[in-house]
């Protein structure tokens, strides 16, 4: 067995519990004679599959070897794979693939192009169904690209994962020194990975990872035993500058994990635990309190995957206003609209905490009870309304002098930009100390854990 055939198989042994994989499908090989195809050795034609564990837990996996003809995907090696993900609907159990390919297999031509399109189908008939994940450990370029965008999560490994649809040298006006859009840093900004890092590092953010999800869309998820106390009090909570770092406080354990990390920092999205239970979080981050384009569908496919898995969403709102630019004003009606249509859409619990400033439109998308947010909590001094008090004096008396439009302001905060207003509407339900959060949000949460909730019959939404 080459060194390169031992990485495939040992990138499967590193990220499974010892000794629980299982070989299916160890025996074949290529079909193909093209080419003089039959005198190549095809050992398992290029994919290792089987099963295994993870903490105990089902898993199948895959993992190219790019030693056989490349890694190449050709009829027998794509028929592997989608074996693997019909077994995996089947049983309910998350499907993880390891990349290392050269492309579609030259050899083979139009059976090869059928077979990267069975690959497709089998990753689109599992969407929703059970978890996908994909890890790039080596080359994974023009139609394989696609393999990893259309799982849940992405990981890519710093010194050896490429990924892209055009080689750098290959876009006009570009090279690689110039832009290298195979690189991990570059997938990174791009959304197109959710982290990076050594094989070792990526081995153990999966297995966290899988120890979050659940098995399919069916699982109502497991409690997992914890040693944090459900009502520890989260004193400073609300002095804590990061959005990410707000919610390993209120996690359990300081459990976090981030998705699209690297992408759209104005939004933070990843899975925390809470009482045991793995719950979504969606958070917006940033100084001036600014939604972006790219933020919101970050939030929005954070969202619907939580839907669809049936894990809880919890936000944090401290929204100010919708960021104002030219390249971002062509995006944010229909990213707006996106995250609109994924909270509403959205049947599981949700609750959401107003920390801060919570102003007009993005007030609205940030999870507010508009949206169908079963609970909504606010610390003290949040501020709910259509925008700044200053400025809607400004407004509303037409004034320049400074002094009348002092006493609108004051006038308008009391009346209508203060969390005691908006409570006493019923578009926040209780008003909380920060240092509390966590025991309301647990105690939600559990309160929630049977809701149901139904929706228009349609064969799906088109927003």
């Amino acid at each position: 067995m080459s060194e390169t055939q031992n990485a495939a198989g040992r990138r499967i042994a590193s990220l499974l519990d010892a000794n629980s994989f299982v070989e299916i499908g160890g025996r074949i090989t290529a079909r193909s004679t093209d080419f003089n195809l039959s005198a190549a050795q095809t050992p398992s034609d290029g994919v290792i599959t089987g099963y295994g564990t993870i903490e105990g837990s089902l898993v199948y996996i895959y993992s190219q070897d790019s030693s056989v003809l490349g890694g190449s995907v050709g009829e027998m090696h794509a028929k592997k794979i989608s074996r693997i993900y019909s077994l995996a609907r089947k049983t309910g159990a998350p499907v993880i693939g390891l990349l290392d390919c050269s492309g579609v297999r030259l050899e083979e031509a139009a059976d090869a192009l059928s077979a990267l399109g069975l690959i497709y189908r089998s990753q689109a008939m599992a969407s929703g169904v059970i978890p996908q994940i994909a890890a790039v450990y080596g080359c994974c370029g023009g139609g394989l690209s696609a393999i990893p965008a259309l799982a849940d999560f992405s990981f890519i490994e710093t010194s050896g994962g490429k990924l892209f649809v055009n080689t750098p040298d290959s876009i006009k006006g570009s090279n690689v020194d110039k832009c290298d859009n195979t690189s991990a840093e570059y997938q990174l900004a791009c959304g197109n990975a959710d982290a990076a890092g050594t094989e070792e590092e990526l081995a153990r953010e999966i297995r966290t990872l899988v120890s979050l999800l659940p098995q399919n869309n069916e699982d109502e998820g497991i409690c997992v035993e914890i040693s944090d106390d459900l009502n520890r009090a989260c004193t400073g909570l609300s002095t804590v500058a990061g959005a990410a770092d707000m919610l390993k406080i209120l996690s359990d354990n300081g459990v976090f994990f981030e998705t699209k990390r690297g992408y759209a920092d104005s939004m933070v999205t990843g899975f925390i635990r809470l009482g045991g239970y793995t719950v979504g979080a969606v958070a917006n981050s940033g100084d001036d309190g600014a939604l972006r384009a790219k933020g919101l569908e970050k939030a929005a496919d954070f969202i619907s995957y939580c839907d669809a898995f049936n894990i809880p969403v919890l936000t944090l709102a401290n929204a100010v206003s919708l960021h104002a630019c030219e390249c971002t004003e062509k995006l944010l009606p229909k990213a707006a609209a996106r995250l609109a249509y994924a909270y509403t859409n959205a049947t599981v619990p949700k609750v959401t905490v107003v920390t801060g400033k919570a102003y007009g439109t993005a007030y609205i998308l940030m999870g507010s009870k508009s949206l169908g947010a079963d609970m909504v909590f606010a610390w003290p001094k949040a501020e709910i309304g259509t925008m700044d008090a200053k400025m809607a004096a400004k407004i509303l008396t037409g004034s320049t002098d400074a002094g009348e439009i002092g006493r609108a302001a004051a006038d308008y905060s009391a009346l209508q930009q203060n969390v005691d207003s908006a409570a006493r509407r019923g578009y926040v339900d209780t008003v909380i100390e920060d240092a509390d959060t966590r025991k309301y949000v647990i105690g939600a949460f559990e309160m929630l854990y049977t809701k149901r909730e139904d929706r228009p019959d349609r064969k799906h939404g088109t927003v």
